[in-house]
C-alpha cells in the first residue's frame, strides 16, 4: 500500500514544479494621447544650436500636450501654448522673437472629446518651465503638481522666472498640492513602473523627460526640449539659451542610454514627424 502512496506524492511534487496555472499580473491598462497644442513657424532657428549650425534656417515645429491615462488616475504632461491664442484670428507673433504661433484647437476642447475637464485630471507635470510647455498650467491648479525642486525654485524666483505674461500662465500652481522631485532620483508616478519622470537637466535647471511603458506598444520616451529639431539628436546640438551646456550633454547621454536599455521609442516633442507618427487624437497609443 505504500508504493501507490509514494507515487501520488511524487506526482504531486512534479506538478508543483510544472507551469503555474495562476494568472500572471498584467501590465496596467495605460494609454497615451497626443494632443496638438500649437504650431510654431520659426524664421530663424539659430537659437537651437550654439555652434551656429542652424543660423538663418526656417522651420515648422509642433507644440504637443500629452495625456497619460492610468487606472489610478490621469496625468497631463506639458500643457502647450496658452489656449487664448486660439481666439486670435492671426495667431501670435511676439515682438523681437523670430516665430509665429497658432493654436488650432484649445486643450480644453480636446479633453472634452474624452469627456474630461481640467478638474478631472489628477496629476500635472511639465518637462520644464518654458511657455510652450506651461502655457495652460493654471488650468490644472486643482491637480497635484509633480515638479523637480530646482525647476520649481526657478519658476517662482523673481530674478530668473519667465516674463510676467508667461509667469501668469502657471502662477496659481504656487499654492497647488505639490510632489517635489529631489536629488537625482527618478519619480515613479503611479508606483508600478509604468510612468516614470526622469531627471535630465541642462536645458533648464530641472528639465525632465517621461518614460511611459505601454502594455502593447511598449516603452515610449517623451523627451521635452532635449532635442528641438529633427537633426538635433544626431548632431547633439545645444541651444544657446540652455542653462548648463555640460549638464545638457550629460542628460543626452543618460536618455540615449535609457532608450537603448529599454528599447523605448523616442519622441522628440517638437518634431512634427515624431508627433505625426503617434495615433491621431482622440485615438490612444496603448
Amino acid at each position: 500500500m505504500m508504493k501507490p502512496l509514494i507515487s501520488l506524492v511524487a506526482l504531486a511534487a512534479l506538478a508543483a514544479c510544472g507551469p503555474s496555472t495562476q494568472a500572471t499580473p498584467e501590465a496596467p491598462a495605460v494609454e497615451l494621447y497626443a494632443m496638438d497644442c500649437g504650431h510654431s513657424t520659426f524664421t530663424d532657428v539659430g537659437m537651437f544650436a550654439d555652434d551656429g549650425s542652424f543660423d538663418g534656417q526656417s522651420r515648422e515645429l509642433i507644440v504637443p500636450c500629452y495625456l497619460i491615462r492610468h487606472p489610478s488616475g490621469d496625468l497631463i504632461w506639458d500643457t502647450g501654448l496658452p489656449e487664448a491664442i486660439a481666439d486670435m484670428p492671426n495667431g501670435l507673433t511676439p515682438q523681437s522673437f523670430p516665430a509665429h504661433f497658432v493654436v488650432p484647437t484649445k486643450l480644453t476642447a480636446q479633453l472634452a472629446q474624452l469627456n474630461l475637464a481640467p478638474a478631472d485630471i489628477e496629476y500635472v507635470s511639465f518637462s520644464h518651465m518654458h511657455s510652450d510647455h506651461t502655457g495652460n498650467g493654471n488650468l490644472f491648479a486643482a491637480s497635484t503638481w509633480i515638479v523637480d525642486t530646482d525647476e520649481r525654485t526657478r519658476m517662482f524666483d523673481a530674478e530668473h522666472r519667465a516674463d510676467p505674461t508667461d509667469f501668469n500662465n502657471y502662477n496659481q500652481l504656487e499654492n497647488a498640492q505639490t510632489r517635489l522631485i529631489e536629488g537625482d532620483a527618478d519619480y515613479d508616478v503611479f508606483g508600478d513602473g509604468s510612468v516614470t519622470i526622469i531627471q535630465a537637466p541642462g536645458h533648464t535647471p530641472g528639465h525632465t523627460v517621461l518614460l511611459v511603458r505601454l502594455p502593447n506598444a511598449g516603452p515610449v520616451l517623451l523627451t521635452g526640449d532635449l532635442w528641438h529639431l529633427a537633426e538635433s539628436r544626431e548632431r547633439r546640438t545645444v541651444p544657446r539659451f540652455n542653462t548648463d551646456r555640460a549638464q545638457t550633454l550629460a542628460s543626452m547621454d543618460k536618455v540615449e542610454g535609457l532608450a537603448t536599455e529599454t528599447g523605448a521609442r523616442v519622441i522628440r516633442q517638437h518634431v512634427p514627424e515624431d508627433f505625426a507618427s503617434l495615433p491621431a487624437f482622440p485615438a490612444p497609443l496603448n
